[in-house]
């Protein structure tokens, strides 16, 4: 299985984070997205640890059940590993090699860049465009994953009735569901250094793309697990009912203030620290946009609350602004899960990139 994978008809684009399996088909005409189908399905807990999954049965089945809950025809399908599962590299090579002599060269030289025996491996590499130092030079991305991580991922597809044609990695499909977000930014979006937040159910991953090139990444144990956590501790409820409760509501009147607030605090510091962190290890000293994504992004207030206290511009990723949507997709419940869906998006968007 390659990890950059060639395109082949309408790919599904299938997110499947620690606690849900996200599916996204999208169709275009011209310029224009359209969403033609979109669900969301629950995983068992622990199915999936720290975005490796451990119950390849149980993922399999809630595969299976957004598909359904879908309605799709596409059995075909884009899926991503962790950015901290893939070890990159960019190379120069000599612009004249086609791509079989290119493999050829990378296959003997791979012992060099990836520190696993290359019969673990899944290895593959994507031509970025000439060097800037040597125009008789090509820039290529090399990508290495343990075999294992890829054929999880396909074992469950499986199970579920979708056959796996590209496996993607995280941060690429973060970043081209990022390119659907940038004009919200203002005129010169490439100019900016902005900071990309996905915090997810137990990680945060920090992005941060400077001239329009992804410049740092960096991921974190914290998410939106721990405030379900709290709500079931608090309210003695399952961590099922805590989940449903902290999406739908109907919490008594001192969640507000007792238990949300004191997580969205907790969020900021989080924000905060991985920002220090970025500005530590690099030479700037700024970013001029926040753009937060994953599914506790949706907190209301959040993105308001981060950009009074940190004074920087602040919004909520939604990458179907521009898009229309087919009659059986529910625009209530798609804004709803915006956030949570850039990876599902960018992994939709390999059908036409």
């Amino acid at each position: 299985m390659a990890l950059f994978g060639k395109k082949t008809n309408i790919l599904l684009g299938l997110d499947i984070s620690s606690t849900s399996v996200k599916l996204l088909e999208l169709s275009n005409a011209g310029e224009k997205y359209k969403v033609e189908s979109y669900a969301v399905e629950p995983l068992p807990p622990n199915a999936v640890v720290e975005k490796n999954i451990s119950d390849v049965e149980g993922v399999g089945e809630a595969v299976r059940r957004v598909l359904t809950r879908a309605k799709t025809g596409s059995k075909l399908a884009a899926v991503a590993v962790a950015g901290s599962a893939v070890i990159t590299k960019t190379i120069e090579m000599d612009a004249e090699l086609s791509d079989d002599e290119m493999e050829n060269q990378i296959t003997v030289e791979a012992d060099q860049y990836i520190p696993y025996p290359l019969d673990e491996v899944a290895l593959d590499f994507e031509v970025l465009g000439l060097s800037d130092r040597n125009p008789e030079q090509v820039e290529v991305l090399l990508a290495a994953c343990r075999k294992e991580n890829v054929e999880m991922r396909e074992a469950a597809l499986d199970l579920g009735g979708i056959k796996p044609t590209v496996v993607d990695i995280e941060a690429h499909a973060m970043k081209r569901a990022f390119d659907l977000v940038k004009p919200q930014l203002g005129d010169n979006p490439e100019d900016l250094v902005v900071a990309i937040i996905d915090i997810g159910a137990t990680m945060t991953t920090l992005s941060v793309l400077a001239d329009d090139k992804a410049i740092y990444t960096r991921e974190q144990l914290f998410g939106g697990k721990q405030l379900t956590e709290e709500i079931q501790r608090r309210y003695s409820l399952s961590f099922e009912e805590a989940g449903l409760a902290k999406k739908q509501g109907g919490l008594p009147d001192d969640y507000a203030d007792e238990v949300l607030q004191p997580f969205k605090e907790a969020v900021l510091q989080q924000v905060t620290r991985s920002l220090q962190f970025f500005f530590s290890s690099s030479q700037y000293d700024d970013v001029d946009y926040i753009v937060l994504a994953g599914g506790t992004a949706s907190i209301d207030g959040l993105a308001e609350m981060i950009e009074n206290k940190l004074g920087t511009p602040t919004i909520m990723a939604n990458p179907f602004q521009n898009m229309s949507l087919a009659a059986k997709v529910d625009a209530d419940a798609l804004a709803n899960d915006t956030p949570a869906l850039m990876i599902a998006c960018g992994l939709a968007m390999r059908s036409f990139t």
